[in-house]
């Protein structure tokens, strides 16, 4: 990956997303005089990912992929599923037969707490949902395809917290979990996802309003960081073009 800037691609999409989210929530009802109850506006505007997507996008164009389609508009994002009959994913990459990449991006803007076990559940139904289908020959005849989660955290005083302590009725809760913050329990997720193979590779990074809106963003840890995911799905497209020689 001679020819990209992963962290400098990053730092736009960071600033790209909470540019576009904040105009969102400023003109989101200018039409119909009503607006979202608080930062609902900026969620339902949509489009505020397109920068990760890109990145992501100008990774499998790099490793030298022939035939190469980056899937954008929603009806071709969407694949079968096992357990479902289908999903939309953020973005889907095919070489000729092949299904070459799949990338789910998301983002946790304020509610913490009341969302948290949500974006959980999501990710990992959506993981094991994908390569049921994959084992079951639903995306056949590909090669087996690169599957990677992105997941921005807003940074802010609730979300760096520590969590309070919590005691379970029947079995006491993981240490890992206990009374630490939001951002540190995404870490932690994003991390077991990945050592547990339900994703390939896994970006997590944390960003504030004001300084994404800069471009400035903090890995917590470079095991999930850009250049690690980046460079993971290099190397998968590029296996996939030597396919094609």
């Amino acid at each position: 990956m001679t020819k990209l800037d992963v962290e400098a691609g990053l730092s736009a999409a960071v600033k790209h997303f909470w540019v576009t989210r904040t105009s969102q929530h400023e003109q989101q009802g200018l039409k119909s005089g009503k607006k979202d109850a608080g930062t609902r506006g900026a969620v339902t505007g949509g489009k505020h990912a397109d920068g990760f997507v890109k990145l992501i996008a100008s990774v499998c164009l790099d490793a030298g992929l022939p035939d190469t389609h980056v899937h954008l508009r929603k009806s071709q994002r969407l694949l079968p599923g096992y357990y479902r009959p289908c999903k939309e994913w953020d973005l889907v990459v095919t070489s000729g037969n092949d299904l070459v990449a799949v990338v789910e991006v998301k983002s946790q803007v304020g509610s913490f707490g009341n969302n948290f076990n949500n974006r959980v559940e999501e990710a990992l139904g959506n993981a094991t949902d994908f390569w049921a289908a994959y084992r079951n020959g639903m995306y056949q005849p590909s090669q087996r395809p690169w599957l990677g989660y992105l997941f921005l955290l807003q940074d802010t005083e609730k979300s760096s917290r520590p969590t309070r302590r919590q005691a379970l009725t029947h079995y006491p809760m993981d240490e890992e979990f206990q009374a630490r913050s939001y951002a540190r329990r995404y870490e932690l997720v994003c991390l077991r996802m990945v050592r547990e193979q339900l994703y390939d590779a896994a970006c997590f990074v944390v960003s504030g309003v004001e300084s994404g809106a800069k471009g400035r963003y903090s890995e917590p840890n470079p095991e999930i960081g850009i250049r690690n995911f980046c460079i993971s799905l290099h190397a998968r497209a590029a296996a996939f073009a030597r396919l094609h020689e």
